[in-house]
């Protein structure tokens, strides 16, 4: 599609992190009406992180297309959760709803335990819950903020891959959320664009040490989203000109993503480990 919203947006701004869907102008697109499945991850049990919204909505909308169940974890937005899993089930799909912080370590295990109550295993683990906030200087970052950046980013990542393993058999699969920002880091995204490159690191060791059982690890690496992240964390005038700033002149909508999480799932991909995928609007990174 070429008719995707360009700035300048409607300037906006929500007073709760992560944000929600509803109040957004426009309305991101999450492949509802667009994604068409073809049996790609048929009969599988997989687990999104920030499956309520955004990219993880998307995601769990194409894994449920594609033929698989979503356990969907999120922290505390029930109404994008609800409508979530109602387009999961709308494809056949079962959805398991898991609400709760990811900085809490107990919280990451409870996660697992309750996918797998739910399905007896784990096929695909996506990880791409994120919390990130806009700073002007680096005066304004607190020891608090910088902690829980770095819990949900990147801590969560590694208590849930390490309490998933257990219940990964071989041709399994993890697919975590990095970021441009990894490669090119926005100064006032400091926090959140540090434990981006710590993703991409994680990813690239955690794919060498799984080979040997059969389960392999990638990346995704997003650039502008419009996602309720955007205007939850955002003044109103970047909100305005976001996604400008790439060579298509737009953000990118949370649809545009699916079919590379879908692709790193399945077993179509199966001699690509270690690997970041770019989905950025043309920004090159390395």
């Amino acid at each position: 599609m070429t008719d995707r919203p360009q700035p300048p947006l409607p300037e906006q701004q929500q007073n709760e992190v992560p944000g929600r869907t509803a109040p957004m102008h426009p309305q991101p697109d999450h492949g509802e009406q667009s994604y068409r499945g073809h049996g790609r991850l048929a009969g599988k049990a997989t687990l999104v992180t920030g499956g309520d919204s955004g990219i993880g909505r998307a995601v769990a909308i194409a894994f449920a297309r594609e033929g698989a169940d979503v356990a969907i974890a999120y922290f505390d937005e029930h109404d994008d959760a609800r409508e979530t899993a109602r387009w999961v089930e709308q494809a056949g799909r079962k959805a398991v709803l898991i609400d709760g912080d990811l900085a809490n370590p107990a919280h990451c295990r409870e996660v697992v335990s309750r996918t797998i109550a739910a399905f007896g295993r784990i096929d695909v683990l996506v990880n791409n819950a994120a919390y990130q906030m806009d700073y002007d200087s680096i005066e304004e970052i607190s020891d608090d903020e910088w902690d829980r950046t770095f819990d949900v980013n990147i801590g969560a990542m590694f208590r849930l891959v390490k309490a998933a393993l257990p219940h990964m058999k071989r041709g399994s699969a993890i697919v975590n959320t990095t970021s441009v920002n990894a490669d090119k880091p926005r100064p006032t995204l400091l926090p959140y664009a540090t434990t981006k490159g710590a993703i991409q690191n994680f990813t690239g060791g955690l794919a060498q040490w799984l080979a040997e059982r059969g389960i392999r690890a990638n990346c995704v690496a997003p650039g502008p989203i419009w996602t309720p992240l955007i205007p939850a964390t955002m003044p109103p005038e970047n909100v305005e000109s976001f996604g400008k700033q790439t060579p298509m002149k737009r953000p990118g909508q949370p649809a545009e993503l699916a079919p590379v999480y879908v692709m790193l799932a399945s077993d179509e991909a199966s001699y690509v480990s270690g690997a970041t995928v770019a989905v950025t609007g043309g920004v090159p990174i390395i």
